[in-house]
């Protein structure tokens, strides 16, 4: 069904050189000998001629020239949320492959959009989990698919993290409901991934959230969380944590196991015990890593498996079907919220 790349370096594009695009521009250096960058885009001129000067690549502010003047087989989508939808779908109707940043999209019905867009061009969307790689959540991924907690009874999320008024105030898009989304949607996203890829689907939400800072969206809640194998959880955001971020952890309690995974950006297995013992709990110290960004090292290792796939090597980690299971949760927490009401899902059959 799939094009596959051969004999040849994979061509791509990146779309928003902000915040996030130097991960991706890292990420492609790393991989130089697989994947080439041929071109960047970005509205804004000063940014643009920075990256196309740094990198001596062609540089677009419209998506769609790029993609009617280059020969590319890949575009990364590094732009504020809300236009992920669109983009996508303009991508794939020139039959080339999407690689868009979390959130996929801020509604459901754009995700699902997304996917089937890409669905009928016959091209691939990947959606960056890049934190389901970091060392640390691999170990704990493991012990959850070993079922070496037994029967799972507990989970618990913290991200204690923090965004003054003048990171939202830097564009006019942050904070706000239709391209950026709040503390879970954004900052949150990929322990709200968690609830899913580790413990399992979810039956039901019940969120409150409240809004502190001068935007649209909130910037501080929890969740409670029921899950269909009966385990319950909870999940405490904000982005008032004074003065720096402090922690983003995940605590998983079963009957024959107890975890926790803290630091600032669950990069440091802080308890781990298990009834049974296993060759590889000696190597937790080693899985442990010092970290200044919330972002992790994942993203190298998610492009690894791109190309992989590209090269028709590999199945995608995270397609758009995964990514949807994520965003649906998000929906789910904001329907919660804004309702007084516990969602169940799915959101629709």
């Amino acid at each position: 069904m799939y094009s596959i790349i051969k004999d040849r370096k994979i061509r791509i594009a990146v779309v928003g050189c902000g915040r996030i695009s130097k991960n991706h521009f890292g990420s492609i250096e790393k991989h130089q000998d697989n994947i080439e960058l041929v071109a960047v885009c970005d509205t804004d001129y000063s940014v643009l001629e920075q990256h196309q000067e740094q990198y001596q690549v062609n540089g677009y502010s419209k998506l769609e020239d790029m993609l009617e003047k280059e020969t590319l087989d890949l575009v990364a989508i590094c732009t504020p949320s809300g236009v992920h939808a669109e983009q996508t779908v303009m991508i794939a109707k020139h039959n080339i492959h999407v690689m868009t940043e979390k959130p996929m999209a801020t509604r459901w019905q754009d995700g699902v959009r997304m996917v089937k867009s890409c669905d009928e061009a016959g091209v691939h969307l990947f959606v960056v989990k890049q934190n389901r790689r970091n060392s640390t959540l691999q170990l704990l991924k493991r012990a959850v698919r070993e079922k070496r907690f037994g029967k799972i009874n507990m989970v618990h999320l913290n991200v204690f993290w923090t965004r003054p008024q003048d990171y939202y105030d830097q564009a006019k898009w942050r904070g706000t409901w239709e391209f950026d989304g709040g503390a879970f949607m954004n900052q949150a996203s990929h322990y709200v991934d968690l609830l899913d890829w580790l413990i399992g689907p979810v039956d039901k939400i019940q969120a409150m959230m409240s809004t502190t800072r001068d935007i649209e969206v909130e910037d501080t809640g929890v969740l409670n969380i029921r899950w269909r194998n009966g385990a319950l959880g909870s999940m405490a955001v904000t982005m008032l944590t004074y003065p720096k971020n402090m922690e983003g952890s995940i605590t998983i309690l079963g009957e024959k196991g107890s975890v926790r995974v803290g630091g600032v950006a669950v990069n440091d297995i802080q308890q781990w015990e298990f009834s049974e013992a296993k060759d590889y709990d000696t190597k937790i110290k080693d899985a442990n890593y010092e970290t200044t960004s919330v972002y992790g090292f994942g993203h190298p290792l998610y492009y690894k498996n791109v190309i992989d796939v590209m090269y028709g090597e590999a199945d995608p980690e995270t397609d758009g079907r995964e990514g949807l299971k994520s965003l649906e949760l998000l929906i789910a927490a904001y329907l919660s919220a804004r309702d007084g009401k516990t969602v169940s899902l799915p959101l629709e059959y």
